[in-house]
């Protein structure tokens, strides 16, 4: 007789770019509708965050937020949708035409394919670590339903290209790929300078994609491009580099009351509302103790590991427990997809009696 846990491994199923851009649709439909009643009815007179990055994207440096202010890939690619927008608003809305309403609306789109982006390198993530792709399909669902998923789609905010660098550093550590490493260490410093703790996990578990010699020149490269741009924005601004500097080391201010209110029951409802009851999935996957556990959790590795403290330092340094927490949607839908997959609850999943309901 064979064990409740013999659960077959399937190896890493490659798709066509058609089922890709599927998938890819897919994670577009998801966010898209949610994501554009936020845009519509978010009230932007208490958010700091929105208001100084689409000062950002109207050029406007001087006065705007230390933090914020070198941030400039989102806000131009939005700038950039929003000109042709202002023209159709001009003809079709007149008095929105010298409003907020193309810029918001083009940090909407923007936002929103950047997220799917960073979905569709995710489920990608997820078959290469042995999940079906129906398995793999549900964690993009758990991990794109997120109120954070609306938030950072549907605001202009930079978080979405974040999330993107995350996924593709996570998969290419797995997968080898040299392409998907370069681009998650030449967008990343510009997504968030907090970019500067994810390089340490990426010379240490992306030496598959490539060795450390050339990831540290890789490095070298896009420092120096950052260099530059922040140099020209501080022209713009008119302000000296070591206000930068200062700002940067004032974060470590926030460790205190990040881990105050992360050990309070308000952090820890915080800490659920991430991936709300998605998260419950995970706990019913421990059902059956270590023998029904391990062949999906010990696939996650090391590497998940040093991703998840990668993001607790995020979270510590930010006062944003939950929208940093977020960052760490890559491990989890691999986790929950590889749940799917493997423990025997979910065997009708694949068409199969579950022998443990």
């Amino acid at each position: 007789m064979s064990s409740p846990v013999s659960v077959a491994f399937s190896p890493s199923i490659r798709l066509r770019w058609r089922q890709l851009l599927l998938v890819y649709l897919f994670a577009v439909g998801m966010i898209a509708g949610s994501a554009y009643t936020m845009y519509v009815h978010y009230d932007f007179s208490h958010s700091l965050d929105t208001r100084s990055y689409l000062g950002v994207a109207r050029g406007k440096f001087k006065g705007n937020s230390i933090t914020r202010r070198y941030r400039v890939l989102v806000p131009a690619a939005a700038a950039a949708v929003a000109w042709p927008l202002e023209r159709i608003y001009a003809r079709i809305w007149p008095q929105r035409a010298t409003s907020d309403w193309a810029l918001r609306l083009a940090f909407y789109v923007v936002n929103t394919l950047l997220l799917a982006a960073a979905g569709l390198v995710i489920f990608q993530t997820c078959l290469l670590y042995g999940a079906t792709p129906a398995a793999a399909l549900l964690g993009l669902v758990a991990v794109l339903t997120s109120r954070w998923a609306v938030y950072l789609a549907g605001l202009p905010l930079v978080d979405s290209l974040y999330m993107l660098v995350f996924a593709l550093g996570f998969y290419a550590a797995r997968s080898g790929s040299g392409l998907a490493l370069v681009a998650c260490i030449l967008l990343g410093p510009h997504a968030k300078e907090s970019f500067i703790f994810l390089a340490p996990w990426l010379l240490l578990f992306g030496q598959r994609a490539m060795r450390w010699p050339w990831q540290i020149l890789w490095l070298a490269a896009s420092g120096m491009l950052v260099y530059a741009v922040r140099h020209w924005v501080d022209q713009q601004a008119g302000t000296e580099a070591q206000a930068s500097v200062k700002n940067a080391f004032s974060h470590f201010e926030n460790v205190s009351y990040s881990l105050h209110r992360l050990f309070s029951l308000k952090g820890v409802g915080e800490i659920f509302s991430i991936f709300s009851f998605f998260s419950l999935v995970l706990l019913l996957g421990l059902r059956g103790g270590w023998a029904q556990a391990r062949p999906w959790l010990q696939p996650l590795g090391w590497a998940s590991v040093g991703l998840g403290l990668v993001v607790v330092i995020h979270m510590l340094l930010s006062s944003e427990l939950a929208r940093m927490g977020y960052l760490f949607s890559p491990v989890f839908a691999v986790a929950f997809s590889l749940l799917l997959t493997r423990h025997p609850t979910f065997r009708w999943l694949q068409g199969q009696p579950s022998t443990n309901l």
